[in-house]
């Protein structure tokens, strides 16, 4: 199998990791090897540029959508370096037999979320191809936006003493599609965080540039992200067990069926790593935002074990926090 393209490496973890540096090198240039979610270039001035594709299952979901998981994915892609988002293309690849009014449904929930994101819907393109060769809907977006002076946002500019801010609960988007699409049932629903942050990082860059690093924990979710900082930066990263916000219905979904938390996916929340000395004003802005509400410290960047996340267990013990390796949950996003 080591030949072929396997599930796992979709996942965003380690074998995603893996693929991506192997298959772009023959294209490695100064922008695309930051390794970022976004381009940031100049072109008549700072501009952010970003695609994704969109391949979730089911296409509904508790808390949202393919369609407004589209436009929040991509939203916060260029949100995560600092970037005003300003026009999204949209890209619709329709499968034979998928009903009028689910389409019609999306395109609503696309329109309701561009309208809170503040983006424009400028482009796009349709296709539709035979029953069984595509999964009702796939969508590809990109993105545009603008880049504020001063802002120097990459997941390589971590340093020692900066402390890692998190937004809110983990996992709930993973286990919300998950629930749907297995037909699981929880005491407390569990909904998917899926919602635009360009709001948030902007309240948080209107108190303070001095953001390092910023990355919205999707695929691999916050250990992927956090070993991302430490790999870029050549820094170690230490955090605490007790300060990872995990609500009670999604940590008991992931004690049943074996999941790590922090390996879940999540389309609602970001990670900061902040300059310590601006650390406490950020996350106070943060608290008066409605998707920053819950925001938190969570660890502080080291010198130590660089290229490496070490998580303090609520026993005290240490252990170190990988990216997952195979495919927990495919299909999430």
């Amino acid at each position: 199998m080591e030949d072929k393209i396997l599930l796992a490496h979709g996942s965003g973890g380690k074998l995603s990791h893996d693929l991506i540096v192997e298959l772009l090198s023959p294209l490695a240039n100064p922008i695309l090897n930051r390794m970022d979610d976004c381009a940031v270039f100049e072109m008549g001035g700072r501009l952010a540029f970003t695609t994704d594709s969109f391949v979730v299952k089911p296409i509904f979901f508790p808390g949202g959508d393919i369609g407004k998981l589209a436009v929040c994915g991509t939203v916060n892609d260029l949100a995560m370096s600092g970037a005003v988002p300003k026009y999204l293309s949209l890209a619709l690849i329709i499968e034979e037999g998928l009903s009028f009014a689910e389409l019609k449904n999306i395109i609503q929930s696309i329109c309701t979320s561009a309208s809170e994101a503040g983006v424009r819907i400028v482009t796009g393109d349709t296709k539709v191809v035979n029953q069984g060769q595509a999964d009702k809907l796939f969508i590809n977006t990109a993105g545009v936006g603008s880049v504020p002076e001063g802002v120097d946002i990459s997941a390589a500019n971590a340093r020692p003493g900066d402390k890692i801010i998190l937004s809110g609960n983990i996992g709930d988007h993973g286990i919300a599609v998950l629930s749907q699409r297995e037909g699981l049932r929880f005491e407390s629903p569990v909904r998917s965080d899926c919602a635009p942050l360009n709001g948030l990082v902007s309240e948080m860059l209107a108190v303070s540039k001095n953001i390092r690093c910023l990355r919205d924990p999707t695929r691999g979710g916050l250990a992927t992200t956090l070993n991302d900082f430490a790999l870029q930066s050549k820094v170690g990263v230490r955090i605490a067990e007790t300060s990872i916000p995990v609500a009670k219905a999604v940590a008991a979904a992931c004690e049943l069926l074996g999941f790590d938390p922090l390996h879940i996916a999540n389309e609602g929340k970001l990670v900061a790593v902040a300059a310590p000395q601006d650390a406490d004003k950020i996350l106070a802005k943060m608290k008066q935002h409605k998707y920053g509400k819950d925001a938190l410290v969570i660890g502080e960047v080291v010198k130590e074990h660089p290229g490496r996340v070490v998580m303090q267990t609520r026993f005290g013990s240490s252990r170190i926090i990988d990216m997952p390796v195979g495919e927990l949950l495919p299909r999430i996003c």
